[in-house]
């Protein structure tokens, strides 16, 4: 091998130690320090360096991030985790539900924002069970996983993939240095292709979670002691609009019964106050709900359409003004002169511009309506905000503390249905690029980077979420790796140390075992994907797998898909797949909990992949 090809080789492995032995350093950054490396030292053009950060892949991820937001922002997941979780009464039940649905959304949604809204849900539906989220939230993680692979957008991996195929594709038309047989099998993947191994691997996997993983996840009830020692109980008052869609129902079948954090004190209906409130009892247009409880419980009352705090109707009734307001809590001080006061003459408006939504004092549960509570030193607010509150009172005198409440922020349901359009209209366009030739008149949207963009501007322009939001969700710590290591793929290709190790590994294994070579590619990315980050390993083994292709004389398709595959399936570390280290803290999980529920899952979705790729994608040219 040439000086380069060995300077590609040192620095590729430099990384892939720093990052087992040196955890506390970014990934971001040590692929980025991988990349200058090998720039500086003359492997590859500054160009080519940087053509990463201009990959079509990187630019897709990136959208998808903004795609997903909008969902979220618009309270259209709300709604999927409410009409999924809001009657299951069991961890098992609970389970059956999230597999199908988390399966199907995370097919079309990026995983790592799909997780993220699940976790808030099933961590809500565990307080208010009494269930421990051990018992949920791997299955979450590991269900994302397998969904991704079902679609060419269900994860990055597969759109890095695809951006790398396509590139190889069109390097080589230039260079020639393939059969046009090979470079035909080059070309991008379609958005159900990777499904036909995904979609079974994914069916597999969702089977042995219902009916044996389950039994090897932890139960921890230490959790639940932690969620309910971590709560300020406040009372509350909730105003139901006429388009609210817990009308005509009852108490229970509203799930407002039996709500962990969460007590429905009275309801009052004009003159009439229903106290005790029972199961049975129905709620209409118009009706307060008093409650007590804890603020998590509080955000995610303020989440369903038509039911609004009662603190001030000037604003929660309109969405479009909701949007400048959020929840804060503030302790009052002594020298406040709110203290002997009640809400109602405390003058909220006009001293803070904000509204006082609930009280709480001292683990008390108050019997008095909000407006009749006189203040005392020490009482914890709860308010209804303009932006900027905490920052602008944070060192008042009238308050010994000012915080702002986590996930407080209004969500934009006016535009949930836009938002979902433009989801339908997204993954319409992604399902027709693979018709659209690269030479037509219409090449440009034969782009999934193009599609991505689009419909993610979309987003903002019809108010799905604000500009400030888009920019904050995109997560440049995913999109800095991913295109570092697609740079020190390309010094491990233009080196020639791709090149070589194929044909060493063809010659060690033999042409004529082409399945032996696709265990060899499947088990590297399997195994390297548990150490390091999922999307770097596909960018780096990408080169050998299409360089012990070529030297084989075989098809690259199945080799690359299989990178596709493996460098996703992530389930026995907690490191190897976002996701898994996304519900580590929320779920209590101690690593040896990931190797004991995921190492069957990893076997049997080895074989099952291993016996389809060759089916799907036939090694001969």
């Amino acid at each position: 091998m040439s000086a380069h090809a060995w300077i590609s080789l040192a620095v590729t492995a430099a990384v892939f130690i720093a990052l087992q032995w040196r955890r506390n350093v970014p990934a971001d950054l040590l692929f980025l320090g991988g990349l200058m490396a090998v720039t500086v030292l003359g492997v590859i053009t500054p160009g080519e360096a940087m053509a990463g950060f201009a990959n079509p892949a990187v630019i897709t991820i990136g959208s998808l991030f903004v795609v997903a937001a909008g969902l979220r922002s618009t309270g259209v997941l709300d709604w999927v985790g409410h009409r999924l979780l809001g009657t299951a009464r069991t961890a098992a039940s609970a389970l059956m539900r999230l597999t199908f649905t988390v399966l199907g959304i995370s097919a079309f949604i990026n995983n790592i924002p799909v997780v993220a809204m699940f976790v808030p849900v099933v961590l809500d539906w565990c307080r208010k069970r009494g269930v421990s989220p051990s018992r949920l939230l791997i299955p979450v993680s590991y269900l994302a996983i397998l969904g991704g692979n079902c679609t060419l957008i269900g994860t990055s991996t597969n759109i890095v993939v695809n951006g790398l195929m396509q590139e190889e594709r069109r390097i080589d038309v230039a260079q020639q240095q393939y059969t046009p047989a090979f470079r035909e099998q080059l070309h991008g993947m379609t958005l159900f292709e990777i499904g036909k191994v995904g979609l079974p691997c994914a069916v597999v996997g969702a089977l042995y979670l219902l009916f044996i993983g389950r039994r090897f996840l932890p139960d921890r009830t230490e959790l639940i002691e932690q969620l309910d020692d971590q709560r300020r109980e406040y009372l509350i008052e909730m105003l139901v609009q006429p388009d609210c869609r817990l009308i005509g129902r009852t108490v229970e079948e509203a799930g407002l019964r039996r709500l962990r954090g969460l007590f429905l004190v009275e309801i009052d209906r004009q003159d009439d106050v229903i106290t005790p409130v029972t199961p049975s009892d129905i709620i209409r247009a118009g009706d307060r709900l008093v409650f007590t409880g804890v603020v998590t419980t509080i955000v995610d009352l303020e989440k369903i359409p038509g039911l609004v705090p009662a603190a001030d109707m000037a604003y929660e009734i309109r969405p479009q003004h909701r949007q400048q307001r959020n929840l804060s809590e503030a302790v009052l001080s002594s020298s406040s002169p709110l203290i002997g006061t009640t809400v109602r003459r405390a003058n909220f408006r006009q001293r803070y511009n904000a509204a006082v939504v609930a009280v709480h004092r001292n683990g008390q549960r108050l019997p008095n309506k909000i407006g009749d509570i006189i203040l005392q030193p020490g009482d914890t607010l709860l308010l209804q905000t303009r932006t900027g509150f905490s920052a602008a009172f944070r060192h008042s005198r009238d308050f010994y503390l000012v915080a702002d409440v986590e996930g407080s922020e209004p969500r934009r349901h006016d535009r949930a249905w836009m938002a979902v359009i433009l989801v339908a209209l997204l993954i319409l366009w992604l399902s027709a690029t693979g018709w659209i030739s690269s030479g037509s008149l219409f090449a440009g949207f034969g782009s999934t980077a193009v599609a991505g963009v689009v419909v993610a501007g979309l987003m903002v322009i019809c108010r799905c979420l604000s500009m400030d939001e888009a920019r904050s969700v995109i997560d440049l710590h995913v999109l800095l790796t991913i295109a570092a290591a697609l740079g020190l793929g390309r010094a491990l290709t233009e080196s020639g140390a791709a090149q070589t190790i194929g044909r060493w590994t063809v010659e060690c294994v033999g042409s004529g075992q082409p399945m032996l070579l696709l265990v060899i590619i499947y088990i590297l990315s399997l195994v390297f994907t548990e150490l390091i980050t999922n999307n770097a390993v596909a960018a780096m083994l990408f080169p050998f797998a299409v360089s012990t292709a070529a030297a084989a004389g075989l098809s690259p398709r199945p080799f690359a898909m299989a990178i596709a595959i493996a460098a996703s399936l992530s389930f026995i570390t907690p490191i190897g797949y976002q996701t898994n280290l996304m519900v580590l803290g929320p779920g209590g999980y101690r690593p040896r909990d990931y190797l004991r529920a995921g190492w069957p899952m990893v076997v049997l979705i080895t074989t099952t992949a291993l016996l389809l790729i060759p089916v799907a994608w036939p090694f001969a040219l």
